[in-house]
């Protein structure tokens, strides 16, 4: 099962799929994958590969680490100290040089150097495939400044000038902590997602040939019969043959209370099982199994773009080239105004550095990457990021009534009589309609006796007709039967188009159905319901819940006309219905939200599938959905302010003043706006919903 923790980086362009084409980190060239995305170790966008890295290449890079990283700037920090202790700042500042020795004055040149080569190669080689994929960024300017202040120094060394191989030194000592710092921010905040590759056991106990045996999940078969022992982890998705137990399946549906499970049920791979033990008929196996399809909707999710992704895209791009633009004219014009080339050529680094797009690019993908994980824990999948962000939007909730406010279950309330129900009971035997199957239970109660019938068609939104074939006459007769919808008055029972009786139903309405008006309405979000019950189940449910409006006796191919009517008013509307029937007008909602899921993660029609059958979930999306713009707005203002503020002060426009940036500054100030982003994201993590 391959985990796709990533969403899109830090740029529009796109990139189409094809044989070949792979993506990978400028920074982290190990990480490799077939779509584009966000770097897993550092957050930087992945850029496009012409082909697969053999196993040399990727051997030769697989030192690029958290570690490596630590490594390299201890040995950089030690080698800058005497670059900054022989530096002419310290003697002008300190009134102190420190001792000359033979070849003490290419001793910065030197350590500078192998601290170049050393530690910024790293930054060299990331910018080389940025530009290779024609995506300029955060390395570009990074080695832009480093090589820029690098070649000026050495020149500066042999012909007399001021070099500045301690602002290069301190600078690549920064960047290099700086990115460890952003490594183990970025890791951190997406590793909720890595937690869900790791709810699956490595070893399953399988029994073959009578015998248990313990084997690798890898070779594990269908139809294969694993034993769980109490509390261990369900292997794969499947069947119970034998034993009862409660299952605990809070990492995949978000529901707390462990799930009673018995011979028969259904089971989910990664799940914990209780105190009973189990064996369990595998029924789905690796990219199959409901993990695997949470996994993958997460990654699909996480692939889409949000509008304000879009922007800080954009934004990062444009910043990039900015950057470049601004550090040529700060460069030119300090030069014009006499200023020495030493001066201009830090000014040009520091405006480089403090423009690095590294914070605007993480912003929004890091917290979309979060908030997609979050709601898979809280039993909701994200198919479409759009409908994520559309859903703080929505100011009118629409429910599908029948078993999402209602439990689906209908009962008779009363028959006109015995015969009436018999007969709509013989017709309804053959159907799966909810209603049907309130009938037929209700004549097995009453132990009324059950007619054959024949050529039984179900006519949709309005019932259902079958031949009753009357054993007990003289001459073999064939009667036509009808049972449904004939005005008002509930379920009709005809014979050969005449009325013989009728039947009254009521679906019980769900205790968590009130909890989630309630909850929604504290929201100032109105709520309307569409069914294809008469005006008086209708209203009666309505009065019950404290709705707002309603739709009755409404054909399933008239719900989206009614979602137009709402959205006409200028209403936002989120769609609750079952993914199947509802999906035109999933489709039609501005957020279609499929309820009732269960492990059928394949819904086509609905941008949110919300996993448990279970409307309060309805409102936990919407919150999300505000708390995830909340922290996207916050992260853009700390990615954006830096640089409004900072890019101006590291050109030198305050050097009257006696303020100037120097680009060791610049380099903390754009290591800490990423770290701040990345922390700010990891907030949205212990919010609840």
């Amino acid at each position: 099962m391959h985990n796709h923790d990533c969403c899109h980086g830090n740029h529009e362009t796109h990139h189409k799929h094809e044989e070949g084409t792979f993506y990978t980190c400028p920074m982290h060239p190990e990480i490799l994958q077939d779509r584009p995305g966000m770097c897993p170790e550092c957050g930087m966008n992945l850029v496009p590969v012409k082909k697969k890295h053999d196993s040399h290449d990727h051997d030769k890079h697989a030192g690029h680490s958290t570690a490596m990283f630590l490594r390299k700037f201890w040995v950089s920090l030690i080698l800058t100290i005497p670059v900054i202790l022989y530096a002419d700042a310290v003697a002008i500042i300190f009134k102190w040089t420190p001792p000359a020795f033979p070849g003490s004055r290419y001793l910065s040149f030197v350590l500078g150097s192998i601290v170049f080569f050393y530690g910024g190669w790293v930054f060299l080689a990331s910018a080389k495939r940025e530009v290779e994929a024609r995506l300029p960024g955060m390395m570009t300017l990074i080695a832009l400044a480093i090589s820029a202040a690098y070649l000026w120094s050495v020149y500066a060394v042999f012909a007399g000038e001021e070099a500045l191989f301690w602002e290069l030194t301190t600078l690549i000592t920064i960047m290099l902590l700086g990115h460890w710092l952003e490594m183990r921010a970025v890791s951190g905040a997406q590793g909720a997602l890595k937690e869900l590759s790791k709810l699956l056991p490595d070893m399953a106990e399988v029994i073959r040939g009578g015998k248990t045996e313990t084997i690798p999940l890898a070779e594990l078969r269908e139809s294969d019969i694993v034993f769980v022992r109490p509390g261990a982890k369900i292997p794969a998705d499947g069947v119970i043959m034998e034993g009862e137990t409660e299952v605990n399946e809070s990492m995949v549906t978000g529901e707390s209370k462990p799930v009673g499970k018995k011979e028969n049920d259904a089971v989910i791979a990664g799940t914990i099982n209780g105190d009973g033990s189990l064996k369990i008929k595998v029924t789905q196996i690796g990219e199959h199994t409901f993990l695997a399809g949470v996994m993958r909707l997460v990654a699909e999710a996480q692939a889409s773009k949000s509008r304000l992704q879009i922007l800080s895209d954009r934004a990062a791009l444009y910043l990039t080239f900015v950057a470049v633009i601004g550090g040529a004219a700060t460069l030119v014009a300090w030069l014009l105004a006499g200023a020495e080339v030493s001066f201009a050529v830090a000014r040009l680094v520091a405006v480089l550095v403090i423009a690095c797009p590294h914070a605007l690019g993480l912003a929004v993908p890091l917290i979309a990457s979060i908030s997609t994980t979050k709601a898979a824990q809280n039993g909701f999948l994200v198919k479409q990021r759009l409908s994520l962000e559309a859903a703080r939007s929505v100011d009118t909730v629409l429910f599908d009534k029948t078993g999402t406010l209602t439990k689906g279950e209908f009962g008779v309330v009363s028959a006109s009589s015995d015969e009436a129900l018999a007969l709509a009971a013989s017709v309804d035997s053959h159907s799966e309609h909810p209603v049907a199957k309130g009938i037929v239970r209700e004549a097995i109660k009453r132990g009324l006796e059950l007619k054959e019938v024949k050529n039984f068609k179900r006519i949709k939104g309005v019932g259902s007709e079958a031949e009753l074939v009357d054993i007990g006459s003289a001459s073999l007769s064939v009667k036509k039967i009808f049972v449904g919808h004939r005005g008002e008055d509930g379920i009709v029972v005809e014979v050969d188009g005449k009325k013989i009786g009728d039947i009254k139903l009521a679906d019980e309405i769900r205790p968590e159905a009130r909890e989630a008006i309630a909850a929604l309405k504290k929201m100032n979000i109105k709520v309307a319901m569409i069914t294809g019950d008469s005006e008086e189940v209708a209203a009666s449910v309505a009065k019950e819940l404290g709705i707002d409006e309603y739709f009755a006796r409404v054909m399933p191919g008239e719900k989206s006309e009614k979602i137009k009517i709402l959205q006409s008013k200028g209403q936002k509307v989120a769609m609750v219905g079952d993914g199947i029937n509802d999906a035109p007008a999933l489709t039609r909602a501005d957020l279609g939200l499929a309820i009732g899921a269960g492990t059928n993660v394949a819904i086509e029609s609905a941008g949110i599938i919300l996993v448990r059958n279970d409307p309060r979930d309805i409102a936990k999306v919407i919150n999300l959905s505000r708390l995830t713009y909340t922290k996207m707005i916050q992260n853009l203002f700390w990615a954006t302010g830096y640089n409004v503020v900072a890019m101006p002060l590291a050109a030198g426009v305050l050097y009257s003043k006696g303020i100037v940036l120097e680009p060791a500054v610049a380099a903390v100030l754009m290591s800490a706006s990423t770290f701040i982003v990345a922390i700010n994201a990891m907030l949205l993590r212990g919010r609840k919903i």
